[in-house]
């Protein structure tokens, strides 16, 4: 039992550290405010739990295995990270100001954040990597491994949960100084060059 607290306080440190989760959760809490930032929250621990199953299961061993697959999905989270990016800083050249049909533009758009919450995590092999390099290091040698994975799994999850709705709703209650134009901006601009940089990186990432 000594074990399973010191993992979960090194989840803790691990998950407050910023990452692409975090930006993407900035960026869309910005955009499309609280609820875009929620649905991007769950988006994104859906696809932990997916990650979690394959760990238990041993389908995040194939991916690691396997250069193909690694490499496929690598590029396509790459990719997708730097396509978010790079649509967040081409939004900053058409935005001026947030009239009726903007207000409505984004209550449309914020349905896309559970999905972008998603396909970001699912399609980072990184996680995979994680789960199978990070939980094993506070197995029991006494007790069924498949039971210890998920549990740690779904621990780690709820923890992510628990941080990420904090952040958003953290986000929302100065909410007025990030409605300021300049201020939206800025951030968003920030978080944009964030996603991009997290794109290059998973790109230049090399298989274990």
């Amino acid at each position: 039992m000594g074990s399973f607290y010191v993992f979960i306080l090194m989840s803790i440190l691990l998950i407050i550290l910023p990452g692409p989760d975090t930006g993407l959760a900035t960026q869309n809490t910005i955009t499309y405010g609280k609820k875009g930032g929620v649905q991007t929250v769950f988006g994104i621990t859906s696809g932990l739990i997916i990650h979690t199953l394959a760990a238990v299961f041993g389908l995040s061993a194939l991916i690691v295995k396997s250069a193909f697959l690694f490499s496929t999905f690598k590029y396509i989270g790459a990719i997708y990270l730097i396509y978010l990016g790079v649509v967040s800083l081409w939004s900053l050249k058409k935005k001026s100001g947030v009239s009726s049909d903007d207000s409505i533009k984004t209550k449309y758009q914020s349905k896309s954040a559970f999905r972008q919450g998603f396909i970001t995590n699912l399609l980072n092999p990184k996680v995979a990597v994680f789960f199978l390099t990070f939980l094993p290091q506070f197995l029991n040698p006494g007790s069924k491994p498949f039971l210890q994975f998920l549990m740690m799994g779904i621990t780690y999850t709820a923890l992510t949960i628990i941080w990420l709705l904090l952040y958003v709703y953290l986000i929302d209650s100065i909410n007025a100084w990030i409605k300021k134009a300049s201020t939206q901006r800025a951030i968003q601009g920030i978080s944009g060059l964030v996603l991009v940089s997290f794109g290059i990186r998973l790109a230049l990432e090399k298989r274990p």
